[in-house]
């Protein structure tokens, strides 16, 4: 079951590519209050979706300062002339660099903390709903 979403907005990302131009790369940045701490990335594309839940709190830092343990790190970019943020994503299927606005990502961020202000997650987390979606 997937959690109600409040907040979706659709963002260009740039797939980074070693020696080529970067490759243009749609996503659907979604947030939703019963699901209080995550922000979920969903790609689409030949009829698939593939879809990455990360913290909420990980893209905010990353616009500023480099963040990440594990599968999904984040940190700011100014070398292009223009502020981005750099999303790595890794998988036992190999990793992705992405690049996006960072004011794209800061917006949508701005968008969530209007539904669930920052640091009050907890206050919306349904802790027996978040049971429930673990055991389905």
């Amino acid at each position: 079951m997937q959690p109600q979403v409040d907040v979706e907005a659709s963002v260009q990302l740039r797939l980074v590519v070693a020696d080529a131009d970067a490759v243009p790369l749609p996503v659907s940045l979604r947030y939703g209050a019963s699901d209080p701490y995550a922000v979920r990335a969903v790609f689409s594309g030949d009829g698939m979706e593939v879809e990455w839940v990360f913290a909420r709190d990980l893209l905010r830092t990353g616009l500023t300062t480099p963040i990440g343990d594990g599968d999904v790190h984040v940190w700011p970019s100014w070398g292009t002339g223009r502020e981005l943020v750099m999303i790595s994503l890794t998988s036992p299927d190999g990793q992705a660099v992405l690049e996006a606005g960072a004011d794209d990502v800061r917006t949508f961020l701005d968008r969530t903390a209007a539904v669930v202000p920052d640091g009050e997650e907890s206050l919306y987390l349904d802790l027996d709903a978040a049971v429930a979606r673990l055991l389905t």
